[in-house]
């Protein structure tokens, strides 16, 4: 379970609060008006923004003080963080460690991840040599390799066509979150949230709310986020 306690951001004149329990598994989509904190609040949980008070809990324990790569948590951004001098197979192997040199196990690890994301055959390329949507395929499958429990997505297939973009999220629901992880998933597009989140939080007004039902959310969002909507 993730436990976000009295928790209390603050970058210069921005602050946010947040007293939520989210629990394990399933998708959860966090929601809200541009630069209502969705960013800020998924920074706080990886470890990149300290709070000015209250605790990120993971299971119960706290994660203050533990550095990004040491907490339980994968965070993919739009742009995928994708190294252009390696190899897709490098780039996907840096989930079991910063060696470059894979072992066979470890080969045959990377080869397995890769054709669960559509990429068969694709190890040898450079990123470069990839679309936009492989390329997220491969940023996906580093994330699925790395076996971490909690998954934060901040809005990564963004700037995909809609066709493409739903059969990203599909992927993420069908790879990601059936093994029991929890995704918490930004989104400005209500449908997202629609296809694959049973569960919204909702950004806004300096706080976070929930985790709700995101049928209901969406059926009657509060006024913040029915003026976001443009309802």
């Amino acid at each position: 379970m993730l436990t976000l306690e009295a928790l209390r951001l603050r970058q210069g004149g921005f602050a946010l609060a947040a007293d939520a329990e989210v629990p394990p598994g399933g998708i959860v989509a966090i929601v809200g008006p541009s630069g209502g904190g969705k960013s800020t609040l998924l920074s706080a949980i990886a470890g990149f923004l300290a709070p000015e008070a209250g605790t990120v809990r993971w299971d119960g324990r706290d994660l203050a003080g533990l550095p990004p790569g040491e907490r339980p948590v994968s965070i993919l951004f739009q742009d995928g963080n994708l190294f252009p001098h390696l190899t897709v197979a490098q780039n996907v192997g840096l989930a079991l460690g910063p060696r470059l040199r894979l072992s066979a196990e470890q080969a045959g690890r990377v080869d397995t991840v890769l054709s669960l994301v559509g990429l068969a055959g694709r190890g040898d390329d450079r990123p470069g040599q990839l679309s936009g949507g492989q390329q997220s395929r491969a940023a996906l499958a580093r994330v699925l390799l790395s076996g971490r429990p909690l998954i934060l997505l901040d809005e990564p297939f963004a700037a995909l066509g809609p066709a493409l973009k739903d059969e990203m999220l599909d992927l993420v629901a069908g790879e990601l979150a059936a093994d029991g992880r929890l995704i918490l998933m930004v989104s400005h597009d209500p449908q997202d949230a629609l296809r694959v989140a049973e569960r919204t939080m909702i950004v806004a007004d300096g706080r976070v709310s929930g985790p709700l039902a995101t049928a209901e959310v969406m059926a009657d969002p509060p006024p913040a986020l029915k003026a976001y909507l443009g309802r």
